[in-house]
């Protein structure tokens, strides 16, 4: 195997089948599981060929061994049987085709499933995936229910018959796939990624009908509960019936006892949405007329005061007494104004009886010199020498004289 090859030196087809089939040989016998598929058995052959499926992927392996086997087998398999078999890879180098030699096949039972199924759950209980935390709220009315069961199935007809009586303008995207069997799984698994990628689907519904606990492990297989956990779409669960508890019922953001009860959950009563419209209307009437009630009964109650049923009369005490105060004001003004001027005119008359004009008045003068200008008041006749100027005041006026020579 560690010589080269080159485009010069490449190796025969019958090089390569044999070495792989050297290092196929080494594996020595395995135990494997999976779904039978397909058995053809046919009369007088001594080797059957079957096919044996993994029920979480689109993988799977032929499977050959001894007729006398098989048919010795109680109860005898049938497509859908889950089994594990212990056997031999082998490589056909004639064809280049790999095959598992099967010398034991044993059929999987009910108890051992429902041990592997608890087993599963406890995982998934484990990492959270039946967290309730986790669980989406479905929308109030989707835009868009996305659908996924048998074609024309029972559940199909009740998810929609039910659906449609309580809200008639629903909207369904259906994808019909297998429930039950080897091909369930994939297509389950498809039809949910592609529901699940539709920006205009709000919720997607599993739904199937009842059955045994072989017919419903489609519905517990692990990839199936991981791809449902990992979905950003709400998931509604309606597997069987009500005893009926598949693990991708505890996985999903909603579960169903019934395809019937998923109707009813993921759209509103139409009718019951109108009573409940109604009942809000008349609510909100009776409190928008108490509203109304009480606000008249408030301004009712303002309008009674007083202050309200008497808006002038306020106003016109108020201005009477604006009026006896603006009385009393003049009054006193009036008053200290006359006191003020009786004491003015007993000043001027004190100043008119000490002033000069009134003794001018009684025939006096005043007389003064002058010689640059106005020099002072005239007491004595020896201040007034002959030829001095003067300025004689009296009552009326001023008059010039001068002194005249004593001696003439």
């Amino acid at each position: 195997m560690s010589s080269p090859t080159s485009p010069e030196e490449p190796w025969p087809v019958r090089t390569v089948a044999r070495k792989i089939a050297d290092w196929i040989n080494r594996l020595g016998t395995i135990w494997v599981e999976g779904q039978i598929t397909q058995i053809s058995l046919r009369p007088g052959a001594a080797t059957a060929f079957l096919t044996l499926r993994d029920p979480s992927a689109d993988v799977s392996l032929t499977l050959t061994c001894a007729a006398a086997m098989l048919r010795k087998m109680e109860p005898p398999l049938t497509d859908g049987s889950r089994v594990v078999v212990h056997g031999k890879p082998t490589f056909f180098v004639g064809r280049g085709t790999l095959s598992l030699r099967v010398d034991e096949i044993r059929a999987v039972g009910i108890g051992e499933l429902l041990a592997r199924i608890e087993r599963l759950r406890q995982l998934l209980k484990a990492e959270g995936l039946f967290d309730p935390a986790r669980k989406r709220p479905l929308p109030f009315l989707p835009n868009r229910v996305g659908l996924i069961t048998g074609r024309a199935s029972a559940a199909e007809h009740d998810v929609l018959t039910n659906a449609q009586l309580r809200w008639p303008a629903v909207q369904f995207e259906v994808r019909n796939v297998a429930v039950q069997g080897s091909t369930a799984v994939p297509q389950i698994l498809t039809a949910l990624q592609e529901l699940d990628r539709m920006p205009e689907v709000d919720v997607i519904v599993l739904a199937r009908g009842g059955g045994s606990v072989e017919d419903l492990l489609p519905f517990s297989d692990e990839a199936l509960c991981r791809a449902v956990s990992a979905c950003r779409t709400p998931v509604v669960s309606a597997i069987g019936h009500e005893p009926d508890s598949p693990l991708v019922d505890h996985v999903a953001d909603v579960r169903c006892s019934t395809p019937t009860g998923a109707g009813k959950r993921v759209v509103p009563d139409v009718a019951e949405e109108t009573q409940r419209i109604h009942q809000l209307r008349d609510r909100a009437r009776r409190a928008l007329h108490g509203w109304v009630d009480r606000e008249r009964r408030l301004l009712d109650a303002l309008r009674s005061r007083p202050v309200l049923a008497d808006p002038f009369g306020p106003l016109e005490r108020r201005a009477e007494q604006v009026g006896q105060l603006r009385d009393r004001a003049r009054r006193a003004v009036t008053a200290a104004l006359n006191t003020e001027r009786h004491a003015l005119t007993a000043t001027r008359s004190r100043l008119t009886t000490l002033g000069p004009a009134a003794t001018l008045a009684r025939g006096y003068a005043i007389v003064q010199r002058v010689e640059d200008g106005v020099d002072g008041v005239l007491r004595s006749v020896d201040e007034a020498p002959a030829g001095t100027r003067l300025r004689v005041r009296v009552v009326d006026g001023a008059i010039q004289a001068v002194v005249p020579d004593r001696a003439g």
